[in-house]
């Protein structure tokens, strides 16, 4: 069967373009290849794999082989691909060196950050250590953290969009700050590996996303709402339906995300994400309409209240790396509905050229 994602992994393609060449004969160690950043990792380069012969191998770090072989068995079972298992914070050593590692492990839990956010913070941390160790004990030649737009704390309601040089910081008092916190600590631990001991190590500062393998049933808000108009409506929003969000599709969050590992500059944090400024309201209200369900707000909104953001400036990767979105918001839903609806009928798609 033709792979559903063939147009989205076509773009990665093309977009990513010359810049596959300095994967060809690697071998890649990736942390948190069982999730949606993940899945899209091993979509994208085995993609490339079969489109130019590479000849890539990929070591993925898994809590449970079985799990991941049940969810995505075309991945898990690729010719490529060799599930390793154990907790991120403490596995053994797989066999071998890496050229590559790309650290993208500790999904954005916010029952796990809410419930045991010292659990949050040290898998985090500790992770980060661990494969960190991993790629300097393996000789590899680069590096790629997956950090977030969290790092920045609250945005002030009068910066729309935040960018890299903004040094705000999560309220190391607060056990919610735990994620924040956590990621920051991370990138301090790759910039100290890059400056210490001369690891190309790169930080993606990602913001918020949307495509197929996003979960429908934790917290992210725009997955709820798929999941809301798939039902048949209504797409509820929780809350008042003020807070400012943008979302950046799938296929271009790996265009970014492989750039930023084969050309960012070291150490030098990236923000990853779109600048199309939308509210939680909109994005139920345009979801809804889509779909031709109906919506409620739940909420009602505070007189006064300042306005909420979690918004990224993109100037440093478009200027500097020449990233650009190329799939808009609207877009992005119907692709996002479309693999979600189609998925229960679908056999496990094919690779092959």
């Amino acid at each position: 069967m033709a792979n559903p994602l063939a147009d989205d992994l076509d773009h990665v393609l093309d977009q990513v373009g010359p810049l596959w060449e300095e994967l060809r004969g690697a071998r890649l160690f990736i942390t948190g290849g069982t999730g949606f950043f993940g899945c899209w990792l091993l979509e994208s380069l085995l993609w490339a794999d079969a489109q130019r012969r590479l000849g890539v191998e990929l070591v993925v770090l898994t809590r449970s082989p079985e799990a991941f072989a049940r969810k995505v068995p075309h991945l898990a079972g690729h010719r490529a691909v060799r599930l390793h298992e154990g907790d991120v914070r403490s596995f053994a050593d797989p066999e071998g060196t890496f050229s590559h590692v790309i650290h993208a492990a500790t999904e954005a839990s916010a029952t796990l950050n809410a419930e045991a956010p010292r659990v949050m913070f040290d898998t985090i941390v500790e992770g980060t250590r661990r494969t960190l160790e991993l790629a300097r004990r393996s000789g590899a030649s680069r590096f790629l953290l997956t950090s977030s737009g969290a790092v920045y704390g609250r945005q002030p309601a009068e910066l729309t969009h935040v960018g890299e040089d903004y040094l705000g910081a999560p309220d190391p008092t607060d056990p919610r700050s735990a994620y924040g916190e956590g990621k920051r600590v991370a990138e301090h631990l790759v910039a100290h590996e890059y400056h210490a001991h001369g690891l190309d190590a790169m930080i993606a500062r990602c913001f918020a996303f949307v495509g197929p393998y996003l979960p429908l049933d934790i917290h992210f808000a725009v997955g709820n709402f798929v999941r809301d108009a798939l039902a048949g409506g209504p797409v509820r929003v929780a809350g008042d339906g003020t807070p400012y969000r943008s979302y950046q599709y799938a296929g271009d969050l790996m265009v970014w995300l492989w750039s930023i590992l084969l050309r960012g500059v070291p150490a030098r944090p990236y923000n990853v994400g779109s600048e199309e400024s939308i509210t939680i309201g909109d994005v139920a209200r345009r979801i809804a309409e889509s779909e031709g369900v109906a919506w409620v707000v739940e909420g009602k909104v505070t007189p006064g209240a300042p306005v909420t953001r979690y918004v990224p400036s993109t100037a440093r990767a478009r200027d500097e790396l020449g990233l650009l979105g190329s799939i808009d918001f609207d877009d992005a839903i119907a692709r996002t509905v479309r693999w979600h609806r189609n998925l229960a009928d679908r056999p496990s798609p094919s690779f092959a050229t």
